[in-house]
């Protein structure tokens, strides 16, 4: 699959994971702000029914008080009345200045003083009309007492909390909302005349509803009726918490996409690694086989074999070349090792210095064929470490192998291996040359399996890029550290830092 075609479906899946996200938190907004409204609405139409129920209390409290003193002056109806029943009302009675109990004026009803019973004369219906006028003027009594005394009585007595507290209960179990609330009863000053325990803490961090309590009083200083509920943000979520699973599932498929993404780069990256390495294998393989072809078919010729010289010529070549070809078969075999060598690696008392002195004397004869140097530095009080030999040794091989092949041509190469102990549990190893480099930013990839530094103008540096992978693998396994520091055009440093045997 090409790059472009999996950037375009990148694209595509981003679009729509992204469409879908914005979509379900559209819908979420809107059904968050759909419940708070009708939760306001609910609030605030159950504290307008609160404050009604208060406004009638009022009312029959001073109707209350009224009648009361209206019976006070009630004056029996006479036994021999005609019209004498239950159905007739008492008549309140007058004093001489025309004013009942409460003090007001009031247009007396035929008379002065009110008859004390009923003439025989009269008609059925003068009786009604003077019970009609008399209730009228009853209830102007209490209305007229209510414009000019209510105010006047404090709120706790005219609201006391109890009743506010019942009837915002009853209120709200009616819009059916059945949950806790914390109110409190302002002044106009602001101060609060009662509030309940909780209302100073919960008014901080929630909303606060309010509501007017008699809005009718003369002299306009309003008292407040203020209603809090702690558990709003958890009756709102409680209307939207179906959507978690919808979310869940789309940040799951978020994530499945993201990691098909990673792998399909992954892959392709892998199978140009693989191109490479088939084409890198079948160079490295191509050489030495058709140098031992030729070295072959020079034994057929029989003038070859009349001459030693050339026999034994013939005989070098195909032994150089087949250990050659047995060495890059090595490498590639060291690969197939990756997933097992836990179980393969015999691990064991090993002397680090001594395996790095005999591998710098076995490697000089390479140097010296390029006409380098190749320096050992040993000095380590305590060399002793718990490795596999052979793995050990194949890891010192291949970083000198690697400062072999990136060397310069303008210069000598150097190679200087050392020892030393940072402290008492460890063992740090450089091999160290001044070759080509290595860029900063392939540094951080010269231990992934396949990766091969860009050697620029230079072709004849061929590989699998196994060698540093390996290395790393090996060390990890010894419980140890590999790390590289390289500046380009002046060498390359690679220390490894292992455990002591102890």
């Amino acid at each position: 699959m090409k790059k472009s075609t999996i950037w375009l479906l990148t694209a595509v899946m981003a679009i729509a994971v992204l469409g879908l996200l914005f979509v379900q938190i559209m819908y979420m907004e809107n059904m968050v702000k759909m419940r708070n409204e009708q939760f306001s609405e609910v609030v605030m139409r159950s504290l307008y029914n609160v404050a009604s129920n208060l406004e009638r209390d009022e009312t029959k409290h001073f109707l209350d008080q009224d009648l009361n003193e209206a019976q006070r002056s009630l004056v029996p109806f006479s036994a021999s009345s005609t019209f004498a029943d239950a159905d007739m009302p008492a008549v309140l009675q007058r004093d001489s200045a025309g004013k009942s109990s409460f003090g007001s004026d009031r247009n007396t009803i035929g008379e002065n003083t009110l008859p004390f019973g009923l003439n025989t004369n009269k008609s059925r219906q003068e009786i009604l009309k003077g019970q009609y006028l008399y209730q009228k003027g009853l209830l102007n009594e209490v209305i007229l007492n209510i414009l000019n005394h209510a105010s006047d009585r404090p709120i706790t007595e005219r609201a006391d909390s109890v009743t506010v507290k019942q009837y915002i209960e009853q209120e709200l179990q009616s819009n059916g909302l059945n949950m806790p609330f914390e109110f409190a009863v302002q002044y106009p000053s602001n101060s609060f005349a009662y509030s309940t325990s909780g209302y100073k803490e919960a008014s901080e961090n929630k909303g606060v509803y309010s509501q007017i309590l008699f809005p009718n009083d003369p002299n306009g200083n309003f008292h407040t009726l203020n209603v809090v509920f702690p558990t709003k943000s958890d009756y709102i979520f409680s209307s939207i918490k179906f959507m978690l699973p919808s979310f869940a599932f789309t940040f799951l498929l978020m994530a499945v996409f993201i990691y098909t993404i990673i792998l399909a780069f992954r892959q392709k990256k892998l199978s140009e690694i693989k191109n490479d390495f088939i084409n890198n294998m079948t160079h490295e393989f191509k050489t030495p086989i058709s140098s031992i072809s030729l070295a072959a078919q020079m034994l057929n010729d029989e003038a070859v074999t009349k001459s030693p010289l050339l026999l034994k010529q013939a005989a070098t070549v195909i032994n150089d070349e087949t250990k050659r070809l047995r060495f890059q078969v090595e490498k590639v075999l060291q690969m197939s090792m990756f997933d097992r060598t836990s179980a393969t690696m015999k691990l064991q008392e090993v002397d680090a210095d001594a395996v790095i002195y005999s591998v710098v004397n076995t490697y000089k004869l390479k140097v010296d064929k390029f006409g380098g140097t190749i320096t050992a530095n040993l000095k380590s009080d305590d060399p002793i470490v718990n490795v596999d030999e052979m793995h050990f040794t194949n890891v010192i091989f291949n970083l000198l192998d690697n400062a072999i092949k990136y060397r310069r041509e303008d210069v000598e190469p150097e190679l200087v291996v050392s020892s030393f102990n940072p402290d008492d549990d460890h063992i740090t190893i450089t091999v160290e040359d001044n070759g080509i480099g290595i860029k900063r930013e392939d540094l951080k990839k010269i231990f992934e399996k396949f990766y091969r530094v860009s050697t620029g103008n230079r072709h004849d540096v061929k590989g699998f890029g196994l060698g540093l992978a390996y290395v790393h693998k090996m060390i990890t396994l010894f419980n140890g550290t590999i790390k590289a520091e390289s500046e380009v055009g002046k060498g390359s440093k690679f220390i490894i830092t292992l455990p002591l045997l102890k």
